[in-house]
This record gives structure tokens, sequence and C-alpha cells, in this order.
């Protein structure tokens, strides 16, 4: 992304209404297309959580219940907060095997804790859609002394640059205004974008100890399943309908002779995890 902080700058100018459906319209999709969280990734957060077997977990902007499933089926009691009405009903049905999950259909600026004090406060790739000092300061008021802040991130999977550099003419022809969202990213980008959001909590002067690890992914989609993943993105969220169905088409059409029905993307999955001070 050419200018990461402005992207995240667009994001806390949304009023909270319009985040709640932000990605109403594009949840099944969310649900299908979005990649899972590895247990390579889930195993270490786990270690340096130290959360003993009856934890209690916040988790902010749960989605379609994405990562939720991966803590869930520790035996952790969570209580999992989401926005758009569509993506809770999702996560309902995603998590109804994990009868200690709670779905609450609120945003994390909105929802009013009571007294229960959590072990761990969880953000999988949600962290940027809340200022930062928001989430700092009501984590840290309800985490226990030492609890967690854990972020999790998932970059959008993408394909390599031989693939996409055919594209970019498609782009520049019928969606002008993503030919530089669109361009293809070296993985450093994307791993600096990351460290930037860890300063952000350390900056905040709440937690200490930042822990950043990340493995790179390698993903098959088919044409369809990544432009499924397209559709979930928010530039191509802000686009009018009648141009991103155009785009679509044209991509479509491209990557199937370029590739046939097999792409081969890749992305980080990384997790950031500190302690409340």
């Amino acid at each position: 992304m050419p200018d990461f902080e402005q992207f995240v700058k667009t994001i806390y100018s949304k009023d909270l209404e319009e985040k709640k459906t932000w990605y109403s319209s594009v949840a099944v999709a969310y649900d299908k297309t979005r990649p899972r969280y590895p247990q390579e990734l889930i195993k270490p957060v786990l270690e340096l959580a130290q959360l003993p077997p009856d934890a209690t977990i916040l988790e902010i902007g749960c989605g379609p219940g994405t990562a939720t499933v991966s803590f869930a089926e520790k035996g952790f009691k969570m209580v999992c907060l989401e926005p758009s009405l569509e993506a809770c009903q999702l996560a309902q049905k995603n998590c109804q095997a994990y009868p200690k999950v709670e779905i609450k259909n609120s945003t994390f600026e909105e929802w009013q804790p009571d007294t229960e004090k959590f072990d761990a406060v969880l953000a999988a790739t949600s962290f940027h859609w809340v200022k930062a000092e928001i989430v700092c300061s009501k984590a840290a008021e309800i985490l226990k002394d030492d609890g967690s802040l854990i972020l999790l991130w998932n970059t959008p999977p993408q394909p390599s640059y031989e693939v996409f550099h055919p594209l970019l003419e498609i782009y520049q022809q019928k969606a002008p205004s993503l030919a530089g969202y669109a361009g293809y990213e070296d993985l450093k980008i994307h791993q600096e974008n990351l460290r930037k959001l860890g300063i952000k909590v350390i900056e905040s002067g709440l937690f200490k100890n930042l822990v950043y690890e990340q493995i790179v992914c390698e993903v098959t989609y088919t044409v369809d399943d990544y432009l499924g993943l397209l559709s979930t993105l928010s530039p191509y969220i802000m686009l009018e309908s009648q141009v991103r169905v155009s785009l679509f088409e044209s991509l479509r059409e491209r990557l199937l002779s370029l590739c046939g029905n097999s792409l081969q993307l890749s992305h980080i999955s990384a997790f950031q995890i500190t302690q409340k001070s």
C-alpha cells in the first residue's frame, strides 16, 4: 500500500455507524476467503502469554471468528466483540461447538465492560480499526496485572510479481483509483507497516516487552476465491459496484489465461504480544 498511514487515517475518520456495516455485504466472502492463522503462529503466542487453562480473553473485532476458533478450542472463555451483525451471525455459527465463547454485536468503543478482568485482549487484523490510544487505554483498564495484549496479523495474500504485472494494465483501465493500491508489494513493506503499529502500543506507555514474530505463508486459491478475497479488502469495497464488477470480470479472464484456475499466493502471518505495564 503506497501510504499505509494515510490508509489508517481514512479508517479512523469513519464514524461508528459506517464501521458497523463496512464488511456486512462481504461477510460470507470474508469467512470463505480470508486466510486463517496457522498453528505455528498460535503456539508461541500461547507460550508467551502464559495463559492459564481457565483464562478469559476479550477479542476486538472477531469478524466471522477467523482467529476465535484457534483460542476457543483450547477451552478458554472468550467474549468476542464484532460490529457487523452479519459477521456476528457467522461467528456464532463457527463457534457453536464452544459454549465458553460469547459473541456480542458491538464495537469496542461502545462496549461497556463490567468488573471482570481479562487475562488477554486479542485483536486479529482488527487493531487498526480502532484508534491506538483507545485500544491501549481500554485494554489496559480491563486486563489483569501483567495481562497480555495480543495482535495477530494476516497481510492480504498476493500473487508473484510475474503474475501480477500483466494485471496492472487492467487496473489502470478499469479502476485507475486502485492502480497504486494494487501494486505488487514486497513483504518487507508489510513488515514495516506492522512494526509501526506495534510501536504505537509501546508509545502509549501502558504496555511493555513487545515481541514480534512472523512467518511467510504460501497458499493456493482458485481464481474466483482470489477475487472473492479482493472483494473483502477496503479499497475494493469503496469502488462503485459497476466498476468493481467490470474490474473483476477482466481480472478473471486474464488470470485464467495466465494461471488456469490455480493461483499461488503468499502473505505474512504475524503476531505482536505485549504485557500490561
